[in-house]
C-alpha cells in the first residue's frame, strides 16, 4: 500500500521556469538505489538524460564499495552515478564539502538538460545542500583537542551547563552532536543555534525540487538489513575491511566508523567469534536504519510527499510524484 501527503500545489508554481531536481531520500536497505536507477532509466527512454547523484554519508568513500552498499557497474544499468567513492578514506567528507560538489555536479547536469536525481540516506547532507550552511568559524585547535579527550559523560554535563538548549535537543549518547556543539559554544563563545540562524549556499530557492520519502514496512526492512550485512560478510567485507586496516588511518576518520567496519576490525582481531561480528553488524545497521527513518518521518517538510510499502514499490506511483 502507498500513501503520501500532497506536495502543495503552491510550491510547484513558485518553482515554475526552474530546473527539476528529483530527490530520492529514506533509510539504508529501503530500496532507494533500485529506484533511482528505474526513474532515470524512464526518464532517459524518453530522451532525456538522467544522472544520479549520491547523498549517502559512507558511500563517498572509495574503501567501503561493499560495506557502504554502493552500486555496482551491473546495478548502475548505464546510468551514470556521481559522488560515489568520490572520497579517498584519508579524507573525511563533511556535510559542507559534498553539499559543495553536489551543487557543482546538479548545476552542470542542468546545463545540459540532464535531470539529476538525488538519491541518499543522510539527512544532515540533504539539509546542508538545500537549506546551506551555518558559517561556523574554524574551531580552536586546543578546543578541539580538550573536547574530545572528554569522556562523553563529561562533555554532555558540560554542554547542558554551557549550551543547554542545543543539549536538550540531544540524545546523551549522541557522540558527534554533543561534540561538534560543545566545540562551537567553547571556540566561538556563541551556541550552535546562533550560526545555524544565519544559514547560507542552500539550492532550494533555485530548482523545481520533487522530492519523495521512502518509509517501509519497518520489520521488511530490518528483515532486509540484517539479509544484506550477511551476504556483505559473505561477499567480500572482511577483504574490504583488512584493505582498509592495512591503511592504518586515524581511528577518528568517518570511514573508520562507518558500519560495519568497528565489527568486522574487532573479528579480525579476535575481539568476537564470526556468528558475534555478523549479529553486532546486522544490529548496528538496523540502529542506523531506524535512525534514519525517524529523521526522514519527522525532519523532512510535512508536506513532502511519503510513501509505505511493503516488499516492492509501486514505480509508476513513484515515478508520477517525482513528475518522472
Amino acid at each position: 500500500m502507498i500513501t503520501e501527503n500532497s506536495f502543495e500545489d503552491e510550491n510547484v508554481e513558485r518553482a515554475a521556469g526552474r530546473p527539476r531536481l528529483a530527490l530520492i531520500a529514506g533509510p539504508t536497505a529501503s530500496g532507494k538505489s533500485d529506484l533511482a536507477v528505474k526513474l532515470a532509466l524512464r526518464a532517459m527512454a524518453r530522451g532525456q538524460e538522467a544522472v544520479i547523484v549520491n547523498a549517502d554519508s559512507a558511500q563517498v568513500y572509495a574503501d567501503l564499495r561493499l560495506l557502504s552498499a554502493r552500486p555496482s557497474e551491473a546495478e548502475m544499468q548505464g546510468v551514470p552515478h556521481l559522488l560515489f567513492g568520490a572520497w579517498d578514506g584519508a579524507q573525511a567528507c563533511s556535510a559542507a564539502d559534498w553539499a559543495k560538489a553536489a551543487r557543482i555536479e546538479i548545476t552542470a547536469a542542468h546545463a545540459r538538460g540532464a535531470l539529476p536525481i538525488l538519491v541518499g540516506g543522510t539527512g544532515l547532507y540533504i539539509r546542508t545542500l538545500l537549506d546551506g550552511i551555518a558559517p561556523v568559524p574554524d574551531i580552536d585547535p586546543d578546543v578541539r583537542t580538550q573536547v574530545r579527550a572528554m569522556p562523553l559523560d563529561i562533555a554532555y554535563a558540560q554542554l547542558q551547563a554551557e549550551d543547554p538548549a542545543r543539549a536538550a535537543l540531544l540524545a546523551p549518547a549522541d557522540a558527534q552532536r554533543i561534540t561538534r556543539a560543545l566545540e562551537v559554544v567553547r571556540s566561538t563563545g556563541r551556541p550552535l543555534a546562533h550560526w545555524q540562524r544565519q544559514l547560507h549556499g542552500g539550492i532550494a530557492n533555485t530548482v523545481d525540487l520533487a522530492p519523495l520519502i521512502l518509509l517501509p514496512d519497518r520489520q521488511w526492512l530490518y528483515d532486509r538489513c540484517d539479509l544484506r550485512f550477511a551476504l556483505m560478510w559473505q561477499g567480500g567485507a572482511i577483504e574490504e575491511v583488512e584493505a582498509l586496516l592495512a591503511r592504518n588511518l586515524p581511528d577518528d576518520l568517518p570511514v573508520m566508523r562507518a558500519i560495519g567496519v568497528p565489527e568486522i576490525r574487532a573479528f579480525l582481531q579476535g575481539a568476537m567469534a564470526p556468528d558475534e561480528a555478523i549479529t553486532a553488524g546486522q544490529q548496528a545497521t538496523r540502529r542506523y536504519a531506524k535512525r534514519q527513518y525517524t529523521w526522514s518521518r519527522n525532519q523532512n517538510p510535512g508536506d513532502w510527499p511519503r510513501v509505505t510499502y511493503e516488499n516492492s514499490i509501486d514505480i509508476d506511483h513513484a515515478a508520477s510524484l517525482l513528475r518522472i
